[in-house]
């Protein structure tokens, strides 16, 4: 019964984190959902993007007192501008989804969303983590060795 408990624990706490991808099933994974080039932005500048705004996690939220949003998700996409959170005043939600929608496993509308944000006329550089530890870089050690 002791081990039924624990192994109860150890699957709810899994379920509560969500996915965290590796480095490279990230890459594969967002190669075969067309990022690879999407409005000029390399496979790399993604891999690296989500590097640091989730550390490739699928489940991560960070709250933004001053606006009073939420980012969400492995793009780390925020309720102010992107999504619907039924928390965040004044939200826009210019991707037609619920936030929880972008906390999912699976990653395709978090994908089609970040599509959506590039597509606006500040691109990639929507994202502050992006500038701060992407833009000039050079990227290729985020999908070196990942058959990409």
């Amino acid at each position: 019964m002791k081990s039924l408990v624990i192994l109860g624990l150890l699957l709810l706490s899994v379920a509560i984190q969500g996915k965290v991808y590796e480095r490279c099933e990230l890459a594969r994974t967002l190669k075969r959902m067309g990022m690879d080039g999407f409005k000029g932005i390399s496979l790399a500048n993604w891999v690296c993007l989500a590097q640091w705004e989730s550390s490739y996690n699928t489940r991560a939220t960070n709250y933004n007192p001053g606006s009073r949003s939420t980012d969400y998700g492995i793009f780390q996409i925020n309720s102010r501008y992107w999504c619907e959170d039924g928390k965040t005043p004044r939200s826009v939600n210019a991707c037609h989804i619920s936030c929880n929608a972008l906390l999912q496993d699976d990653i395709s509308q978090a994908v089609a969303c970040a599509k959506r944000v590039v597509s606006d006329p500040q691109g990639i550089r929507a994202w502050v983590a992006w500038r701060s530890h992407c833009q000039n870089q050079d990227l290729t050690q985020y999908i070196r060795g990942c058959g990409v």
